[in-house]
């Protein structure tokens, strides 16, 4: 399948390698995402996605390659500029400031990576826990959260950057149904005010319920692209990543 084009991308992969050894996580990937386009990203355990992100991120150098964000190389950029440039990150095993409030945990990153202070920031804190639905608990510490709690924390940190793009890594992964419903109704909404979403997810009816675009890795390579029903039809995508016929029952509404 012929990788999809976006015209004026926001983010841009340019011929992105890595390798750890003999173990390659990046083949020269080509890939780009619109100005509030939804990207999922499926593929096998070590096909390279998580890697993927933490390259975007910052939080690992590529061997050979760029990242550009809006016109703007910020491969050599460091992981705190990329996300005051408009690059905001889950990571697939929440890890909240156990010992701090939820609004304490949402405060660091409105301060941290968005760069405000003050009231603006405490403004800014508050706008982002009602939109991921954390109000009731903004009081509650760290350490004391359901995981659909803390997954909802990890997207309030992540837009509590003021990102142009927000990078989602796994976070429906070990919901019921009824929480994956529910945050496939928070990503969806974060996605209505404009914010781009690139999200790896093995919870492959979350993705089709919410992205306009599916990709494939497998191996650091980008072997699918495209529209969803159509990448996972796609036979490569059957036998490297699923290896059956593929199924979406419980799609989410």
């Amino acid at each position: 399948m012929v990788p999809a084009q976006t015209a004026s991308p926001l983010l841009r992969l340019d011929d992105l390698s890595k390798s750890f050894g003999q173990v390659v996580v990046a083949d020269g990937l080509d890939l780009a995402v619109g100005t509030g386009e939804t990207l999922g990203i499926v593929g096998p355990n070590g096909a390279g996605k998580t890697s993927l992100f933490a390259m975007i991120s910052g939080d690992l150098a590529p061997d050979s390659g760029r990242v550009v964000l809006e016109g703007v190389d910020v491969t050599a950029m460091a992981p705190h500029r990329r996300a005051r440039a408009g690059l905001g990150r889950t990571y697939q095993i929440p890890r909240p400031f156990e010992g701090m409030t939820v609004f304490e945990n949402v405060l660091v990153a409105a301060t941290e990576a968005a760069g405000l202070r003050g009231r603006a920031a405490a403004d800014a804190a508050m706008e982002v826990l009602e939109r991921a639905g954390l109000l009731p608990v903004a009081n509650t510490r760290g350490g004391a959260l359901t995981l659909l709690q803390r997954k909802r924390l990890e997207v309030a940190r992540g837009l509590a950057a003021a990102p142009k793009v927000l990078l989602l890594d796994e976070v429906a992964g070990g919901l019921t149904e009824p929480e994956v419903v529910e945050l496939v109704a928070l990503v969806r909404a974060v996605n209505a005010s404009g914010v781009a979403i690139v999200w790896i997810e093995h919870v492959v009816h979350a993705l089709t319920a919410t992205v306009d675009r599916l990709a494939c890795l497998a191996g650091g390579r980008l072997v699918a692209d495209g529209e969803p029903s159509a990448v996972l039809a796609d036979p490569t995508v059957r036998e490297l990543y699923l290896g059956h016929a593929v199924t979406v029952e419980g799609d989410v509404a």
